[in-house]
């Protein structure tokens, strides 16, 4: 019999593997430009980006929750980032029915039902397999900030104060609302599968909101940037908060793809 022939994918993950830590990064880099060039040349409509961020965290959460109901386990999860996750869709929500009411309002709705339902399943019908020891980031430390910022930075359009203030605080808390849950991870040492299809399911997100900020800034030459906002410190204040978003997935989406493509799926957590 002849030898078994290794497939493309695990030809080019030993090629990676034998690359720098610096080439991989250029990689990377490569590869995200060159979607963003495929995004720049095919979608025309701005809103697309922030509905396909949206709808890829749906899908996420929905994988989220067959893995709740089927193995009827929540081993893996952060209850509190689904908490701080809820907090701020509620703020979102809040502000977007007064500010927008659009597409972007039903799927906020979606997203926080079945955020809640999350929650409810951990908290109660599932609370025997919650790993609260490893659940251990103050909240408190992630929201006051959050609401500190959004006092001293929010946007400036001829909504009321409180508007403005609300809807600056969902931009800083969804930011590092993912924070408890990557902790989680860190104290655990291992992934449960179906939690890291949910965090790279965020991961895929959140790059097609950066796109957004990429694309429209460089088709206004840098224009967008100065659009909203006294000082203009709103709006880079908004684009950092998508650059820390996307840094903080980043690390994780890398060491996911590798798993991936090693067929080593991230290692499950014992049901």
């Amino acid at each position: 019999m002849g030898l078994k022939r290794d497939s493309p994918v695990e030809i080019l993950t030993r090629w990676l593997e034998k690359r720098s830590l610096k080439v991989k990064i250029f990689l990377g880099i490569l590869l995200a430009f060159c979607a963003i060039v495929v995004l720049k040349h095919t979608v025309k409509e701005h809103d697309f980006f922030y509905i396909a961020a949206e709808s890829i965290h749906i899908v996420g959460l929905i994988v989220l929750i067959y893995k709740l109901f089927a193995h009827k386990n929540c081993s893996g999860l952060s209850l509190k980032s689904q908490e701080l996750t809820a907090l701020f869709l509620i703020t979102r929500l809040g502000c977007s029915i007064y500010m927008e009411a659009n597409v972007h309002t039903v799927l906020d709705s979606i997203l926080l039902l079945s955020t809640l339902l999350v929650i409810w399943l951990i908290r109660f019908k599932l609370k025997s397999s919650y790993m609260k020891e490893f659940d251990n980031m103050w909240l408190s430390i992630l929201v006051v900030p959050s609401a500190i910022l959004a006092i001293a930075i929010n946007p400036n359009t001829t909504h009321i104060l409180i508007a403005r203030i609300l809807w600056a605080f969902t931009v800083y808390l969804e930011t590092i609302s993912i924070l408890p849950q990557l902790r989680y991870m860190q104290n655990a040492k291992m992934v449960e599968t179906f939690t890291g299809y949910y965090v790279f399911a965020l991961g895929v997100s959140r790059f097609f909101a950066m796109a957004y900020w990429i694309i429209f800034t460089y088709s206004t030459r840098g224009a967008y940037l100065f659009v909203i906002g006294h000082g203009y410190l709103w709006t880079l204040a908004a684009l950092l908060t998508e650059i820390i978003q996307t840094f903080i997935l980043a690390d994780f989406c890398y060491y996911y793809t590798k798993s991936f493509m090693q067929g080593q799926l991230l290692k499950k957590m014992p049901v």
